[in-house]
Order: C-alpha cells, then structure tokens, then sequence
C-alpha cells in the first residue's frame, strides 16, 4: 500500500516544489514561513489524495489546496511569533538590489489586496491560467473570478502609481 501510493509521488514533489513555494509565497503576500507551511500542508493533503488524483492532475488538485488554504489563513488574526535562528545570509557579488526592491514593492501590494482578488491575480497572471482554471481553484463561477481579477489588477495599478517606477 505504502509503496503503490509513493509512486510518482516524490518525484511530483521534487519537480514542483520550487514553484508551488513561489505561488504560495504571492498568496500569502511575501511572507515565506507562511508560504512553505501552506506548501507543506497541501502536500499533506495531496499525498492522502495521490492514488485518486496521480494519472489525473495533480498540479490542478495541490493548486486549488493551496489557495484555499491561503484564505483559510488569511482569516486568521494571529499566526503566533516567528523566532529566526540565525540571521538572513549576505548578498553575493553584483547588485540586484533594484530586482529585490521591485518584487518586493509588487509582493507588498499584492497583500493589501483581498484574498480572493490576490489568488485570482497570482493564479490568472502569474500561474498564466485561463480563467476556467481559475473560477475552479476558487470554487465560483468564471464571471465571479474574471471580476476578482480585473479587481485586483485595478487595485495593483492604483497602489503601484504611487510611485514613478514600473514593476517588471
């Protein structure tokens, strides 16, 4: 049983975990403890689902785990303290501070807006979904996720114009 269900299951894991952080990480509006807690909790709940979801779609199944869970703790009021047991490393040679700034600048406007408007932007713009996918992931019709898009990127440009840099 046990070997049945590992089938394809690490390699699933290892191919897309970096991108399922990332995804994670927008969600939860930059913060990365939360984004590897969430990444972690809906490979949980994937690995009791992999026999019925392994030859289906996975990556659709941990996706949509991963956005309800975002808004399942974005409702939360109090996440508990974050000690950090050694201090962030120092950056190497050549500056990509300007790179750093505007992602930072763009995950800081992503978590001013809802946690509806926020998936459907990182899943619709980022993910590059079409917004059958999306209306999916967020369990609505298509005209109610099309409307948390066209939202939240409207709330982004308002947030973003504050200041004369484009995001890239």
């Amino acid at each position: 049983m046990q070997r049945f269900r590992a089938d394809g299951f690490d390699e699933f894991v290892a191919a897309r975990w970096s991108a399922l952080l990332h995804v994670a990480r927008l969600l939860t509006g930059g913060d990365r403890q939360r984004a590897e807690d969430l990444v972690q909790e809906s490979l949980v709940k994937l690995w009791f689902a992999w026999p019925k979801v392994a030859d289906q779609a996975p990556e659709a199944y941990v996706r949509q785990v991963l956005v309800r869970l975002a808004a399942r703790s974005a409702r939360r009021r109090w996440w508990g303290e974050r000690p950090v047991g050694e201090l962030p490393d120092r950056p190497g040679p050549g500056d990509v501070s300007a790179a750093v700034a505007e992602r930072s600048r763009l995950e800081a406007a992503l978590a001013l807006l809802t946690p509806r408007q926020r998936a459907a932007v990182v899943l619709r713009y980022y993910e590059d979904l079409p917004e059958g996918q999306v209306a999916q992931a967020l369990g609505c019709p298509v005209g109610t996720a099309r409307s948390h898009a066209s939202r939240g990127v409207a709330r982004l440009r308002e947030i973003l114009s504050d200041s004369a840099r484009p995001v890239k």
